[in-house]
């Protein structure tokens, strides 16, 4: 009884935080509109700034959400991954700009040249059993300078022909008169919410047929309905500007698949076993270093695609490309409810924080405050979801309220 007392904690703990984001969220966009409005006089949640923030986060919610992957064995993470993006930005550069490469032939050659830097490093992780920090850390140098290498001494290349950006760039129904447009947005938006809330009560009930902890069926179609309402209003805003945005689609395959193999596939919840407890999961008869070497690969796979995407949207393989990207996918993790233990999170709640960061990013440069200070706040918010996290895993282990684990009584004399 203690055991599954102990599990339902834990499930109200995260469910806590998985909801919290979402309402930060919407509060984030709330607050900057009325500050902005204030301040600037002029709009924060408008058609272009929600398709913008979709464009210029793309990359960010791919990494954050292979980041996932390495922080579920155990809060591990990997710091090589803008430097790995760099890389393949350069090497796409020279085959097909400088060296006019078939564009189809070059681009699987980049997410095989990423996917192999991951596959190095998890070599050493996995079965040489260097840690993943180090290792990684190591990898960010490396990368970095094999970068300059490519580019020759850090010369920008541009720009990308456009059978390449045809693939990241642009909108989808772009020509439809706009009244036509909005509507065939929003019929899209909620044929995708539908599916969500029918994938995630199935989900829910085959969890509560095996018996395990899950939150109320009524808390969890009120979360499902406010995430729908909210993609149908993205999808109008979609219709309102240029149609839906190209990278939106291989965006939201990864986001899919990956969210059906994290919460659905063996391999996946091996993942997530490592981080709850590494050595029980051993004796289990679970192979740990396969995968952990998946997870790592897996990062490179993402580092690559992700490279795509920014280099289509720059237009350029720049020596500064990916910089600073690793802390956003890390961030965004923290930020959507992953443990800094490791066992715990989602591939959505990473989405919801590579979004938040994105809304904080706009807001912050819409109020034309310095980048010292967007620095600043951005730290304060990961330190204090990861301050949250850690007294909410303390709060299940001990049954000891989160708001004494904040303000706790002085013991009487």
């Amino acid at each position: 009884m203690e055991t599954i007392t102990k599990k339902q904690n834990r499930l109200k703990a995260f469910s806590l935080r998985d909801n919290t984001m979402m309402l930060a969220l919407i509060g984030g966009l709330i607050i900057f509109q009325i500050i902005v409005q204030a301040v600037r006089g002029t709009n924060f949640i408008t058609p272009v700034n929600i398709t913008n923030l979709i464009n210029q986060k793309a990359y960010i919610i791919i990494l954050a959400v292979g980041m996932l992957n390495c922080i579920l064995t155990g809060g591990n993470i990997d710091l090589s991954v803008g430097s790995n993006v760099a890389m393949v930005t350069a090497t796409a550069g020279v085959l097909i700009i400088t060296n006019h490469m078939n564009v189809y032939l070059a681009m699987p050659i980049c997410i095989a040249l990423g996917t192999l830097a991951g596959a190095i490093q998890a070599y050493f992780i996995a079965y040489v059993g260097v840690p993943p920090f180090i290792t990684t850390l190591a990898g960010m140098l490396i990368y970095r300078g094999v970068t300059y290498a490519i580019l020759t001494g850090g010369n920008t290349i541009s720009p990308f022909p456009i059978e390449m950006k045809q693939f990241f760039t642009g909108f989808l129904l772009q020509d439809l008169e706009p009244q036509t447009r909005i509507l065939v947005c929003v019929v899209i938006g909620v044929v995708i919410s539908a599916a969500f809330i029918i994938f995630s009560v199935l989900s829910w009930i085959r969890k509560n047929k095996k018996d395990y902890p899950v939150q109320p069926l009524a808390a969890l179609l009120i979360k499902d309905l406010i995430m729908a309402a909210a993609v149908v209003v993205v999808f109008y805003f979609f219709g309102a500007h240029s149609g839906v945005p190209i990278v939106l689609i291989s965006t939201a395959i990864v986001v899919v698949v990956y969210h059906i193999f994290t919460s659905v596939s063996v391999p996946g919840r091996h993942l997530y076993a490592i981080g709850g407890n590494r050595k029980a999961t051993e004796f289990s008869g679970i192979n740990t270093k396969r995968s952990m070497f998946f997870a790592y690969t897996n990062m490179g796979f993402l580092c690559g695609i992700a490279a795509l995407v920014g280099a289509a949207r720059f237009d350029a393989a720049m020596p500064s490309m990916g910089t600073s990207w690793e802390m956003d996918a890390i961030g965004s993790c923290f930020i959507g409810g992953a443990s800094a233990y490791g066992g715990s999170g989602t591939v959505r709640g990473a989405v919801i924080g590579a979004l938040f960061m994105g809304v904080l990013d706009m807001g912050l440069t819409m109020l034309t405050l310095g980048e010292d200070i967007k620095r600043m706040i951005k730290g304060i918010v990961i330190l204090a979801a990861v301050v949250l996290d850690v007294l909410m895993q303390k709060n299940s282990a001990s049954g000891q309220g989160l708001f004494a684990r904040l303000f706790p009584k002085k013991a009487a004399i």
